[in-house]
């Protein structure tokens, strides 16, 4: 029996935060008992769709914990637990904006009418997200003539996948002449053309849309057709900052953050300043300077150390005993260069194994293994049998990690060995 579309509340009102519906389907959920997966008749969530991520909030007194659309019909996955009303944001005294927690939980059967309470913050949030994105994404099209391949858009994270390779400079102007549409505040517009209008209109889209298109447009910057809530005025968007990018595919992947979240990344690299500012006592300015200087410390001291313990090694080397057929070594802080190149110096002096072990009982040991005439699998696998090591090899060499102590790595080599 086919299911009848879903009412989309949220393309009526994008700023609406609360509304009545009610349940038409409620199952468990296949991969947990404590979750069912409920669709109504009409709703204010918007699902996973278009690369965004869904909406957060309650309904009937349960916590949303994912939305998603199948061919127009939407499915809420709820959570039964205990403590599911945004319990855990209360005892770590966040507060959820717009989304006040509800005590009564209602019945979750078929016919039940239903209250549903969005997130605002987080809805918001996405949604300067999404509008700064298609303003940048129309900027490159109109400048570069590049299409936006690819986009994700998760509680963290906003990026764009361009078909087309941008410089750091032209990357910087984008970023810039964004910002300045935001500042105008123009009004951004949602329209659903006929297809008569359509055909006559000059849009972006990553795919071949069947049904009525939603058209978004910010006049002067962008035509694109989306699924997705926005801001009524680009001023809402606050900012755009761009945080990262790199050459993708043939193209370029460019990641993204908006308004609040542009915010919050921003407080967080100044934190980390000022506490480097902290340990280095001396200003931001310099602080480059102090970390370039120390990292040339650090390494002309990790080659002295290296140095040193090659030394060490050497001497630990001439003190073991020559009478035997087997030597094995334990030394803590030697690199896996180091010692294959060791083991590789062992084994031309003993007819038996060779096995060199670096680490602690605390972090456990990797290990390398060799031999000229015997075959190393032997030693792997009583390791692995005894021990639970990984790893393994060639007759002539084999390498991998125990995570045991050094009494017992003996007693499993004094019965193989």
């Amino acid at each position: 029996m086919s299911m009848t579309e879903t009412i989309k509340l949220y393309d009526r009102d994008a700023y609406a935060t609360e509304f009545e519906a009610d349940i038409i389907s409620c199952e468990p959920n296949k991969a947990d008992d404590k979750q069912f997966d409920i669709i109504l008749n009409q709703t204010l969530f918007f699902p996973e769709e278009g690369g965004q991520s869904p909406d957060m909030g309650i309904l009937g007194g349960y916590r949303v914990v994912d939305v998603q659309i199948k061919k127009g019909v939407i499915t809420h996955t709820v959570d039964i637990s205990a403590n599911d009303c945004c319990e855990a944001e209360k005892k770590a005294g966040k507060q959820i904006t717009g989304n006040e927690f509800e005590p009564e939980k209602v019945e979750l059967a078929a016919g039940v009418h239903v209250h549903g309470k969005i997130d605002w913050q987080h809805r918001f949030y996405n949604m300067q997200q999404h509008s700064g994105e298609h303003i940048f994404s129309g900027i490159v099209h109109r400048r570069f003539g590049f299409e936006n391949v690819g986009f994700h858009l998760s509680d963290s994270v906003v990026t764009m996948d361009f078909s087309g390779v941008i410089s750091p400079e032209d990357i910087a102007e984008v970023e810039h002449e964004v910002n300045v549409a935001i500042s105008k505040n123009i009004p951004i517009e949602v329209t659903y053309p006929s297809r008569d209008e359509l055909a006559q209109l000059e849009y972006r889209s990553k795919i071949e849309i069947e049904g009525q298109v939603r058209i978004v447009t910010v006049p002067g910057y962008d035509v694109c057709a989306c699924c997705a809530p926005h801001v009524k005025r680009t001023g809402e968007i606050g900012m755009l900052k761009v945080m990262n990018y790199q050459n993708y595919k043939g193209g370029v992947r460019i990641s993204i953050l908006c308004g609040f979240r542009a915010l919050e990344a921003f407080r967080q690299k100044c934190d980390i300043i000022s506490e480097l500012m902290g340990i280095f006592t001396t200003n931001q300015e310099a602080i480059v300077d102090n970390v370039t200087k120390l990292k040339a410390v650090n390494q002309s001291l990790k080659s002295e150390l290296g140095t040193a313990k090659s030394a060490l090694l050497d001497y630990k080397v001439a003190e073991l005993p020559a009478d035997t057929e087997d030597a094995v070594l334990f030394e803590d802080g030697i690199d896996t260069n180091t010692a294959r190149n060791c083991v590789n110096g062992l084994v031309e002096k003993y007819s038996g194994f060779s096995a060199f072990f670096t680490g602690n009982d605390e972090e456990g040991y990797s290990f390398i293994i060799g031999s000229k005439n015997a075959d190393c699998n032997t030693v792997a696998t009583a390791l692995r049998n005894k021990l639970g090591a990984r790893g393994g090899g060639k007759p002539v060499m084999v390498q991998g990690s125990v995570k045991a102590a050094k009494s017992e790595i003996e007693e499993v080599l004094k019965e193989v060995l």
